[in-house]
């Protein structure tokens, strides 16, 4: 790894000097025995560590979105497409990225995450801080460890450490939901307070919303969790800890007052913005969304993209993985909507509601709903939050039809789903669970990770076949990228570690067909059969 204590010596010393306001409320502390200075020096780390550990969820960094949340998650998540006559030879769409892009995610979130974690607790008891700093630590490295599979968690910055060693991505997923735990309990404790608003850029210091959120976080890990065999977190099961997350007294997000986004940012804007731009606006809406929605009528399109310069369809997205195509062609697709006021979000409470569906689909007590009330509600969700609205949204009995490319070059003739959006009570459970995700994935857009994440997890939404594929055989691309190769650094500087991380990746794969540190290889929680 990247010189981590490094980093949280580093990190901590730019802590203090580098707040992002400097007209900050003091926390709330018990202020006995310190000095007024003492107090606001650590008000002001407090401060600065909480805002400084916001900005790196989703990462307001363009640099860093570009390459994690447009070019990783937007393209394997399958919300951006990227091809024109300059276009790099290398690329996520074709599964040979550069081993510079590869590393990003892991390079620049734990060197980051970790230190004002660490800051926080060490200078102040107040239990507040504590548990939203680790809440906010769970929410970002998640991404990280579902990116990669083991990697360094529970061992980082211990005695001193600069060679860290990893953990499994079990271990991973068990400390996180014990972090989430105690943060729940610490927060319902102290429910009545609240934190400065300055400090807290997601929910304004209400310390409800931050219950809300953990728990639908926790909410979420529990369903990812869902086809491992005999996974327990002391004793309790993945069903269990979902039943505890909807059922606990303050709840899961329910509705849109609870978002978990960042309305705040540089004179840049939203990060995704400014990274659509680069490279010459390189990126385009993607086929496969397009051709769920447009047979859906779905209101949202506008939202989500603009019209394309093709007569023949409104809203045109460009199929991923192709080779490079002429400026002539690529321009006309639907452009990604997305403006520098946009805000970044963590989480849609209508994601909640939809996992609450698969909970009730699973047969879990998701709170005394059914899974098709929960999906409704869902959609009627993520309609409300866009400004949209179609009453006869949720009875449509239409299809995906195939795909017809208005440039006549990437047309695809079969259909890759026969699923509607109207709920069958008397469907399978594949049909019904494959309904869900689809509108998960339309719903959660841009959370490209979060929307790869779901597609290896369940195989849905089902997607067009990648045209090119230059990963040299590492990925099955029936099957698509399961997960990013360890960075560079890490053979450089951390090898024995990392060579025993590697091996215990493969020891948790479970239903893969590929092995080693490569793009194919399936991390732990990805184990559902394929095609089922």
């Amino acid at each position: 790894m990247k010189n981590i204590i490094k980093y949280i010596s580093f990190g901590v010393l730019c802590g203090l000097v580098t707040a992002c306001t400097p007209n900050y409320e003091y926390i709330n502390q018990n202020h006995a025995g310190v000095t007024e200075e003492q107090a606001e020096a650590d008000g002001y780390n407090i401060t600065t560590s909480l805002i400084t550990l916001q900005n790196n969820v989703i990462s307001t960094s363009t640099s860093r979105a570009q390459y994690v949340d447009l070019l990783l998650g937007g393209t394997w998540g399958r919300y951006a497409a990227e091809s024109k006559a300059n276009s790099w030879p290398n690329k996520f769409s074709t599964f040979d990225p550069p081993a510079d892009w590869s590393g990003v995610e892991f390079n620049e979130v734990i060197p980051y995450i970790f230190p004002y974690v660490s800051s926080i607790e060490r200078v102040t008891d107040d239990v507040v801080p504590q548990a939203i700093a680790h809440i906010i630590k769970v929410a970002a490295m998640h991404r990280v460890t579902d990116t990669y599979g083991p990697i360094p968690y529970t061992q980082v910055g211990v005695d001193g450490q600069v060679q860290t060693a990893y953990d499994s991505q079990e271990q991973v997923y068990k400390a996180m939901f014990v972090e989430l735990n105690q943060a729940i309990t610490e927060l319902t404790d102290h429910q009545t307070e609240s934190i400065s608003q300055n400090a807290d850029l997601i929910f304004k210091g209400d310390l409800l919303k931050w219950i809300r959120f953990a728990n639908s976080l926790k909410l979420r890990l529990a369903i990812r969790t869902c086809y491992v065999p005999q996974f327990n977190v002391d004793g309790k099961t993945s069903q269990q800890l979902a039943e505890e997350a909807v059922n606990h007294s303050v709840g899961v997000m329910t509705s849109n007052d609870d978002v978990a986004r960042l309305t705040t940012f540089s004179n840049v804007g939203n990060p995704l913005n400014e990274a659509i731009k680069f490279n010459e606006g390189d990126h385009r809406a993607i086929a496969d969304m397009t051709i769920y929605m447009n047979a859906y009528n779905d209101p949202r399109r506008a939202a989500y993209f603009n019209e394309s310069g093709y007569s023949s369809q409104t809203y045109c997205g460009l199929r991923t993985g192709l080779a490079p195509i002429g400026s002539s062609d690529f321009n006309k697709f639907s452009t990604i909507k997305i403006e520098r006021e946009t805000p970044l979000v963590w989480m849609y409470p209508s994601e909640v509601m939809f996992l609450c569906a698969e909970g009730a689909l699973r047969g879990w007590n998701m709170g005394g709903g059914t899974a098709q009330s929960y999906y409704e509600q869902g959609i009627k969700l993520s309609f409300e939050y866009w400004g949209v609205s179609d009453d006869n949204y949720i009875h449509s009995t239409k299809a995906p039809d195939t795909y017809s490319d208005p440039s006549g070059k990437n047309s695809y003739s079969n259909k890759v789903s026969n699923i509607t959006v109207q709920w069958n009570n008397g469907g399978v459970f594949e049909e019904n669970l494959e309904r869900i995700i689809v509108q998960k994935w339309i719903a959660i857009f841009p959370l490209g990770v979060e929307a790869w994440s779901e597609h290896r997890r369940t195989g849905y939404p089902k997607l067009l076949p990648v045209p090119t594929d230059k990963s040299g055989g590492s990925v099955n691309v029936e099957q698509g990228a399961r997960r990013l190769p360890y960075p560079v650094e890490e053979y450089q500087q951390n090898n024995a570690n990392l060579q025993a991380a590697i091996q215990t990746l493969g020891a948790e794969q479970q239903n893969g067909d590929r092995s080693g540190d490569v793009m194919g290889t399936r991390v732990w929680w990805d184990c559902k059969p394929y095609n089922k």
